[in-house]
């Protein structure tokens, strides 16, 4: 066996719940890729290169595939593998209602619940997103912005919260915000500091109701953006 890689007949030696912990490493693995758009809606998901990229077999790669299938993040057919699902404009539609309210609450209860090692992480990501701006690297900006988000809903101490938001991102596609042509990345970016300042203070509406205003606008741009990533209906 090659160290630090699991192989097939390695797999099955392996106890049950280990099993299901690595399986479950590599689903958020993937999870991961198609929230930051690494994994674009419609690319194909080949498993000996997502096992040899994660150092494991195919074997917790296909589990992994489906349970990620089964939540409605990506199609298996038989004989022609797995693709990252395509939603359509009525599941993003539907998802960034739901997401709006979510953000607003993780937002109330970051700026109650903040530690230094959360203001600390949010200054960084935010100031990794403005030098990506700068360059105008718009892939960057979507990975750190996905980052900037997830790190509040960790913040906001609510598992509950984090969990729900981590199910609708996939289809809430917030990487797209920074390939709509035309918008400008620095302002794009420049809108994080208002939520970055409500949370330092401590101003929980003023969190709440800042995020609420930037879901709404990142919700418009993917609305009026006709993206070939998008089914129609």
């Amino acid at each position: 066996m090659t160290e630090g890689v699991v192989t097939e007949e390695g797999y099955k030696g392996v106890g049950s719940g280990e099993k299901e912990v690595l399986s479950a490493q590599v689903k958020d693995r993937i999870l991961t890729w198609i929230v930051q758009g690494d994994l674009a809606p419609g690319s194909r998901i080949i498993e000996t290169r997502v096992a040899r990229e994660l150092g494991t077999s195919q074997a917790p790669v296909r589990e992994a595939l489906r349970d990620l299938a089964t939540l409605g993040f990506v199609d298996m057919q038989p004989y022609r593998g797995s693709r990252v699902r395509k939603p359509s404009k009525k599941e993003i539609g539907e998802s960034i209602e739901v997401r709006v309210e979510l953000e607003a609450l993780a937002g109330k209860l970051a700026a109650v619940r903040r530690t230094e090692n959360c203001l600390r992480d949010l200054k960084q990501l935010l100031s990794e997103m403005m030098e990506a701006a700068v360059r105008d690297d718009a892939h960057e900006v979507a990975k750190k912005n996905t980052q900037f988000h997830a790190r509040i809903f960790e913040a906001a101490g609510n598992q509950t919260l984090e969990r729900l938001w981590s199910m609708l991102e996939p289809f809430s596609l917030t990487y797209l915000t920074a390939s709509v042509p035309g918008v400008d990345q620095q302002w794009l970016s420049g809108r994080h500091q208002l939520i970055l300042d409500a949370i330092t203070e401590g101003h929980a509406d003023r969190a709440a109701e800042t995020m609420r205003i930037h879901a709404i606008e990142a919700a418009k741009l993917i609305e009026e953006f006709e993206h070939p990533e998008l089914e129609s209906q």
